[in-house]
């Protein structure tokens, strides 16, 4: 498989902020098809049934060369647990993903080091993340001395000009993670991600362990790669405003599964769900001439070894009905709002609430 090189960037890279539009023939990168993960917990007696924690239930999405998908929701709805699976760090427990039109859900050895060439990981925590007996070329080469196929010399060269692409000095390199900031370290995270060439990077809060003044500038970073790599990303986060500066769709997770799904400026300007909308009134917004509707959402997130029957969000929502409590909703498009086909929303009462207040 032939990967390009730091300087050379790909042909189907995508411009930031540009969606994805009808007859779009950029390649389709990544297809989740009803991914689910269940962990089983232990029994509290011997003729007790087995129970399982639904981390994810029933996943579907897709993402093109070049786009990049925001994954939000509460802490504990299950973001982590999707990316890991994506990226095969866990096995699902059912469903299907594609990389690259390849079935990659349950390859292993060989097979599945070669498809990891095409996707990487930047990790939450940028102290944990690295090595610290590992200097900075070091741990940038880490991914090339395990699956790349350079020499010693070209692996160096490699790690260097990238820590120089992610705005680190060829002195710093030989520097151990203590001596780096917060900020420094996260772009050594960036620049490990890269040494691959990859085509996909899964970012799990990449930013939330950062001072709010050096995350601006890891944000545009990654957004600069992405135009000269032409990178697709998937970002984790609960960070709504992280979310609409750098992504082209968003999915919406409510205890594992995906409530909303569509364009960012979409799901910002008219949300569907009562669950997105709360999320969306959430942020603060510097305008105290601008009134907000309130949206009362009480109580936490359900027990996931026992979801409540219906829709998960029953038992919070303050519009909920019977046919919430009793059938789970389908992920469907919402047409019948003049919305485009691929905002959809998993609720029953979605045409009957009231219009929503957007925030874009």
């Amino acid at each position: 498989m032939n990967h390009p090189t730091a300087s050379q960037p790909r042909a189907d890279a995508l411009p930031h902020g540009a969606a994805p539009v009808e007859g779009d023939a950029r390649e389709m990168l990544l297809e989740i098809d009803r991914l689910s993960m269940r962990y089983p917990v232990r029994s509290r007696g011997f003729l007790q049934p087995r129970q399982y924690v639904h981390a994810v239930n029933d996943v579907s999405f897709s993402l093109r060369q070049g786009d990049t998908l925001g994954i939000v929701g509460e802490s504990g709805c299950g973001k982590t647990t999707l990316a890991r699976c994506i990226l095969r760090l866990h096995e699902p427990t059912e469903g299907r993903i594609t990389l690259r039109g390849r079935d990659i859900t349950h390859i292993q050895g060989r097979e599945l080091r070669e498809a990891r060439r095409d996707m990487q990981f930047v990790f939450q925590d940028p102290y944990a993340s690295l090595d610290p007996r590992l200097r900075a070329i070091e741990l940038v080469r880490e991914p090339l001395d395990a699956l790349g196929r350079m020499t010693r010399a070209e692996a160096d060269a490699r790690a260097l000009a990238l820590l120089e692409k992610v705005g680190l000095s060829r002195a710093q390199a030989r520097q151990f993670p203590h001596q780096f900031s917060g900020g420094q370290r996260q772009r050594i995270g960036l620049a490990r991600a890269l040494a691959l060439n990859p085509r996909l990077v899964v970012a799990d809060e990449p930013v939330s362990a950062l001072d709010v003044s050096v995350r601006a500038q890891i944000l545009n970073l990654m957004a600069d790669l992405r135009r000269e790599f032409g990178l697709s990303y998937v970002i984790i986060s609960h960070d709504l405003a992280i979310i609409e500066h750098v992504c082209d769709q968003v999915a919406i997770v409510y205890l594992g599964r995906i409530v909303e799904y569509g364009p960012v400026e979409q799901i910002f300007r008219h949300p569907q769900h009562p669950y997105t909308r709360a999320l969306l009134e959430s942020i603060p917004r510097p305008d105290p001439t601008r009134r907000r509707r309130e949206l009362d959402i009480l109580g936490d997130l359900p027990n996931p070894v026992s979801p409540p029957p219906g829709c998960a969000f029953n038992p919070r929502c303050p519009y909920a009905q019977d046919v919430c409590r009793s059938t789970v909703p389908a992920l469907a498009e919402r047409r019948d709002a003049g919305l485009p086909g691929s905002h959809r929303v998993a609720c029953h009462l979605a045409a009957e609430l009231p219009e929503a207040v957007g925030v874009v």
